[in-house]
C-alpha cells in the first residue's frame, strides 16, 4: 500500500468494507460470548445492560484492541475480555452522556436513549453495572499464562486511568463547562483527547500489551492511536454539521444547540476538514515500521474521511 497517498482507491474500499465487516462480526460474537459466561442468570437489569451493549456500535474499540494483538503475534482469543471490558466502558458512556443532565439526547444510534426506553433510573444503573462490569470481566479473565497475567495488570491500570478522572470523565467535565465559553484550540484538544481520544489509545495498547509488544512499537501504535482520535472527534463534529440525519441516527445540530465547543465552530468547516485530512496523513506515518501487517490501520484512518455515521 502506497503510504503517501491521501485516500483509498475503490477496490481498497470495496476491500476494507469487507474487512471491517468481518472483523466488526468477529468482535460482535466475542463480545456477546464473553457476557454471557459472566452474566449467565438473566436479571432486569441485564436487559437494560443489553440494550446499551447491542445498539448498532461500530465496535472500533474491541476491534483496535484485537488490531494491536494481532500485530503483536497473540491469539486474538486472549484479547477478548479486553475488547469487552473497553466496549462495555464506551457504552456505560454513552448511556450516561444521553441523560438529561448531561447531553439530553433522545435518540442514539436510531433508538430512543436508553434512559428514554427504560427510565433515567434504570439507564444510570445500567451504566454504573457495565462500568464496574468491565473490570469484572478483566479481573475474571482466565485464559492467561503467568507472563500474560502480569501483562493483565499493566492492561487494567492502563484502562483505569483512561476511563477515570484522568481521563474520560475528566473530557466530559470539561466538555460540559465549556459550554458557552470562548476556549482556544488547546482547550479543545484537551478536551477531546480526554473524553474520545483516551479509549482508542487504551484500546490498541491493551491489545499490544497483552501480546507483549516492544515498547518502541507500541509507541508508535500510540501516536497512531492519539491521531486516530482527534481525527475521529473531528469528523465527529463535521457530522453534526452537515452529516445525514438517517445515517447519525439522532438529530444533527445538537452540538450547537448545546452550545458546545466543536471543531467547525472554531475553525469553520474548510480548516476543520483540513485538520482531519491532516491527523489522517499523520495516522499513516505513524505506522511506516509495521509493514503490511499494519495495513487495516491505515485503511481505518482514511475510513474516517468518508464515514457517514
Amino acid at each position: 500500500m502506497n503510504e503517501s497517498k491521501k485516500s483509498l482507491t475503490a477496490e481498497e474500499e470495496a476491500l476494507f468494507n469487507k474487512w471491517l465487516q468481518q472483523k466488526k462480526d468477529f468482535a460482535e460474537n466475542s463480545i456477546k460470548e464473553c457476557l454471557e459466561q459472566v452474566y449467565p442468570e438473566k436479571k432486569a437489569i441485564h436487559d437494560v445492560m443489553n440494550y446499551a451493549m447491542y445498539n448498532g456500535g461500530k465496535r472500533l474499540r474491541p476491534i483496535l484492541v484485537f488490531e494491536g494483538a494481532e500485530i503483536a503475534g497473540m491469539e486474538l482469543q486472549k484479547a477478548v475480555p479486553a475488547a469487552c471490558a473497553l466496549e462495555m466502558i464506551h457504552c456505560y458512556s454513552l448511556v450516561h452522556d444521553d441523560l438529561p443532565a448531561m447531553d439530553d439526547d433522545d435518540y442514539r444510534r436510531g433508538k430512543l436513549s436508553c434512559h428514554k426506553a427504560f427510565g433515567e433510573d434504570m439507564a444510570i444503573l445500567a451504566g454504573d453495572a457495565l462500568l464496574t462490569g468491565a473490570f469484572e470481566v478483566l479481573a475474571g479473565a482466565i485464559c492467561y499464562n503467568d507472563l500474560e497475567r502480569t501483562r493483565l495488570l499493566r492492561v487494567i491500570g492502563e484502562i483505569a486511568l483512561a476511563a477515570g478522572s484522568n481521563g474520560m470523565i475528566s473530557g466530559q467535565v470539561l466538555d460540559l463547562k465549556s459550554e458557552d465559553q470562548n476556549i482556544n484550540q488547546a482547550d479543545l484538544r484537551e478536551i477531546h483527547e480526554l473524553k474520545t481520544g483516551r479509549l482508542f489509545v487504551a484500546s490498541l495498547r491493551a491489545g499490544a500489551i497483552l501480546g507483549g509488544l516492544d515498547a518502541e512499537s507500541l509507541e508508535e501504535l500510540t501516536l497512531y492511536a492519539e491521531n486516530f482520535g482527534l481525527a475521529f472527534q473531528i469528523t465527529d463534529d463535521i457530522l453534526d454539521v452537515i452529516g445525514n440525519e438517517q445515517d447519525m441516527g439522532k438529530p444533527i445540530g445538537s452540538d450547537e444547540k448545546s452550545h458546545k465547543a466543536t471543531y467547525p465552530g472554531l475553525f469553520g468547516m474548510e480548516k476543520a476538514q483540513e485538520m482531519a485530512r491532516e491527523s489522517v496523513i499523520n495516522c499513516i506515518d505513524n505506522l511506516r515500521g509495521f509493514g503490511t501487517k499494519a495495513d487495516f490501520l491505515r485503511y481505518l484512518a482514511y475510513y474516517l474521511l468518508g464515514r457517514s455515521n
